[in-house]
């Protein structure tokens, strides 16, 4: 008989106590049932630990921790789960009813591959689309893909299933960072395991709430998790596209300061890619990160 693998989920919170039920409900509603379900509260004050353990009884495991941070919840709930397969579950986030079982399948078919990956539905908080992250726009086959990662490290956690020796492996989420936590593991996990993609939309994200993506402090994150990823990958990745990844980085995170009007740290970063930029497509980029900034600066001034 094959071997039937056990599938931990793990879900850290922080003061959403109604969102984090939704959460555990699409995880208790798969049609390949998960074997466990561990809560990490990360500090609430919210009432959510009367709630879930009233509610859910035995059907979760609830840890409470004093205050740490997302990545540090999300490792202490690796480090008390007991699967073989570890499936992350933000708790502003569901799982659609075939996700463990569809990425269950792929492990269990695909052992040299140590992190599986699907395709996210973004909506908003009334729950309206805004768009589907398709995985195979950036990772375009499933393997050693590095260097797709270094070019476009956008990860959604509860996106995420992998093997319990890739969580042994990377030492999971840098509690460093308080935010750019989820490329970074990325970008480590691609650096050590093969990674795949089931290209099925198996998670709903809700975006543009009370997320850490929308603190400015991100772009600065974002962009010392891939200088550092592109310097560790030297001698692995080729030179041509460690330099495009830098360029993307600086180009991307520019623009998002030019959003914030964060003009001289946009302006930094633009020079940084045009230094680094190894062709006329990338810089033609650039120029039209140029006339965008012109556009931010005349809304500034008219006072938009």
């Amino acid at each position: 008989m094959a071997r039937t693998f056990l599938v931990s989920t793990i879900i850290p919170t922080y003061n959403r106590v109604d969102l984090v039920q939704r959460a555990i409900d699409s995880a208790l509603a798969q049609t390949r049932p998960v074997d466990e379900i561990v809560v990490v509260d990360d500090g609430s004050t919210d009432g959510t630990g009367d709630v879930l353990r009233s509610r859910y009884g035995d059907a979760i495991q609830y840890h409470w921790q004093a205050n740490a941070g997302v990545s540090a919840a999300r490792n202490r709930g690796m480090a008390l789960a007991r699967g073989d397969y570890f499936a992350l579950l933000d708790s502003d986030d569901i799982w659609l009813p075939d996700k463990t079982r569809m990425q269950a399948a792929f492990l269990d078919a695909h052992p040299h591959i140590g992190m599986v990956l699907c395709d996210v539905a973004r909506v908003d908080a009334d729950g309206a689309p805004i768009d589907v992250f398709r995985r195979r726009d950036a990772i375009p086959r499933d393997g050693w893909v590095l260097a797709d990662v270094l070019m476009n490290p956008a990860l959604a956690p509860a996106s995420a299933m992998f093997r319990r020796e890739v969580y042994a492996q990377t030492g999971g989420f840098d509690t460093t960072l308080r935010t750019a936590e989820d490329i970074d593991f990325h970008l480590r996990v691609a650096r050590q395991w093969q990674i795949g993609v089931v290209e099925t939309t198996l998670v709903e994200a809700m975006r543009g709430h009370d997320g850490l993506s929308a603190e400015p402090g991100t772009y600065d994150d974002y962009v010392r998790v891939v200088e550092r990823a592109v310097a560790d990958c030297a001698g692995v990745v080729d030179d041509a596209v460690r330099n495009r990844a830098l360029a993307a980085t600086y180009a991307r995170n520019a623009r998002g300061m030019l959003i914030g009007r964060r003009w001289a740290d946009a302006w930094r970063l633009a020079r940084r890619a045009w230094t680094v930029a190894p062709d006329a497509g990338a810089r033609r980029e650039l120029l039209g990160l140029a006339a965008f900034a012109a556009r931010r600066a005349a809304a500034t001034a008219m006072g938009r």
